[in-house]
């Protein structure tokens, strides 16, 4: 195992058994708004902090990118941890148990290692660039897909820019005469893991920040899936606009997101 990854799960499974426990005291849970519907909580705060002590304690002169601090510039300019300590903070602070801790290690622009950690389930999903991704050490692969028959989609709402929403519902209505059924699970780094599990056949979502997919985008990618823009090009970490599938599921989705999309959200 990559020494960064082994540091990684170390920071994930301690984080996540500290926000399981800080739900056993719900009343201790502080909630604010930091932006429009977008929600922090003070165990978003000190799972940061508890990933962020452990990675500094092995690599004090990497960079680090995290939801709630931001940017930590290191000596180190070549690597830079991707963190979102509590991925589904609505989700926690309602009590819904589907959220995650998410870490990625970015070499050179390139993300080399990730893992995404389950605390509720305690399902740790890891991957690393060439090697595969796994869940508690299965492997794990995509479904590979034909066509939209049958098929159930993760996605997420705009909740965050409301003035997509139009074009979004329309995308939605187009995709759900073809596809089965959609799941909004809220945890965007465990739609990505799903969809490497085969759980959900694809995802799609705007409006995301590079530590919300860091982690479940190489994840993905190392169980076979086509990762894409709204575009059908490769500008998401960037956009924060993506599509997960097999193949062939990928080019469907996007069908229906050029036919019904808009300009604003078409990159």
């Amino acid at each position: 195992m990559h020494p960064m990854l082994n540091i990684a799960i170390r920071a994930a499974r301690k984080a996540g058994n500290h926000i399981a426990k800080s739900l056993e005291n719900a009343e201790k849970i502080e909630a604010t708004l930091k932006g429009s519907n977008d929600y922090v909580t003070n165990v978003d705060k000190e799972a940061e902090a508890i990933i962020i002590d452990i990675i500094k304690a092995a690599y004090p002169d990497h960079c680090v990118l995290a939801e709630e601090v931001g940017a930590i510039e290191g000596k180190d300019k070549g690597v830079q941890w991707i963190i979102d300590p509590l991925d589904g903070t609505t989700n926690f602070v309602k009590g819904f148990p589907q959220f995650s801790v998410s870490i990625a290690v970015r070499m050179n622009g390139r993300t080399e290692v990730a893992c995404v950690y389950d605390p509720m389930l305690n399902e740790l999903f890891t991957a690393q660039r060439g090697s595969g991704a796994q869940l508690n050490n299965s492997r794990i692969r995509v479904k590979q897909l034909k066509d939209l028959e049958g098929t159930v989609l993760g996605t997420g709402f705009p909740f965050k820019q409301k003035q997509h929403s139009e074009a979004y519902f329309k995308i939605m209505t187009s995709l759900f005469t073809e596809c089965s059924d959609f799941r909004r699970a809220g945890s965007a780094a465990l739609d990505l893991c799903y969809v490497a599990a085969g759980r959900i056949d694809g995802f799609f979502e705007l409006g995301l920040k590079p530590w919300d997919m860091a982690a479940g985008e190489l994840i993905a990618r190392e169980a076979g899936a086509i990762l894409t823009d709204f575009a059908g090009g490769t500008n998401y970490m960037e956009s924060g606009n993506v599509v997960a599938s097999s193949a062939r599921g990928t080019k469907n989705i996007l069908k229906h997101i050029r036919e019904n999309g808009n300009s604003a959200i078409l990159k």
